[in-house]
């Protein structure tokens, strides 16, 4: 089945990667990103010189509106969507501790990395259950090692909100399994994206990439080719899974 995706966040990072792979394997994809149009639209040329097809749509994932917005601009360029990667989040730009935090900061880390990704996978339900007339599809987020791990001293707050990642991918499996819709996860560890520049660590891939299990931080097209196999036909049974691509890291 040809691939009509929604990439959230995908002007750079594993979101960028995943837009792209969908592009070598024919997909027309809507390259999301938030403020930078450069990337997003260098990713859309990558698409189409890889033989498929693509726009970039901007929309803040933390606005109902504009998440809703996001799935019409599919809906007008491509048709219903079949895929979704809920990849868009943010870490903050700093390390800091829980006494640190600041309640509008928190809020604001929610209702992206949370709140807008669980409006927009209802968006995508809308369009892909057979309760609505849809043909399936399936849902892949973007979750974090963290969520295991807690991240304590740096970002407990996103360690959580992949948390409620982890539990929403659990219940909206149960909930659309029904319906033709898979839905899964994957969990990245330290992957080497400029994340960890973002929040002011601009050697973390450098000085704990030997510490992890397997001896490296991963690449973000490592976490973009499971991403492409949860999506894919190949992984026809799987759903509710999590999927660790973490190096080892537990």
């Amino acid at each position: 089945m040809k691939h009509v995706a929604i990439v959230t966040g995908a002007s750079r990072g594993i979101g960028a990667a995943t837009a792209r792979l969908l592009g070598r394997e024919g997909a027309d994809v809507v390259v999301n990103y938030q403020s930078d149009r450069a990337s997003a639209e260098a990713v859309v040329k990558d698409i189409a010189a890889s033989g498929g097809r693509a726009i970039a749509v901007a929309a803040d994932m933390g606005k109902e509106a504009d998440i809703v917005r996001l799935f019409a601009e599919c809906d007008r360029a491509f048709g219903p969507l079949n895929a979704l990667v809920n990849n868009a989040g943010i870490v903050g730009s700093e390390r800091r501790f829980v006494e640190e935090m600041q309640f509008e900061s928190v809020l604001a880390l929610m209702r992206v990395n949370v709140v807008g990704a669980l409006i927009a996978a209802g968006e995508a339900v809308k369009r892909m259950s057979t309760r609505h007339g849809g043909k399936g599809g399936a849902i892949v987020n973007v979750s974090s090692i963290g969520a295991v791990t807690g991240s304590p001293k740096m970002w407990i707050d996103y360690a959580a909100s992949k948390g409620a990642m982890d539990t929403m991918t659990t219940g909206l499996a149960s909930e659309t399994a029904g319906v033709g819709i898979r839905v899964n996860a994957v969990r990245p560890g330290l992957i080497d994206t400029d994340i960890h520049s973002r929040a002011g660590q601009d050697d973390r891939v450098t000085r704990l990439g030997p510490k992890m299990p397997i001896g490296r931080a991963g690449t973000a097209m490592e976490v973009a080719e499971a991403i492409l196999w949860l999506l894919s036909e190949k992984a026809s049974y799987v759903t509710g899974a999590i999927v660790d691509v973490a190096g080892g890291v537990r």
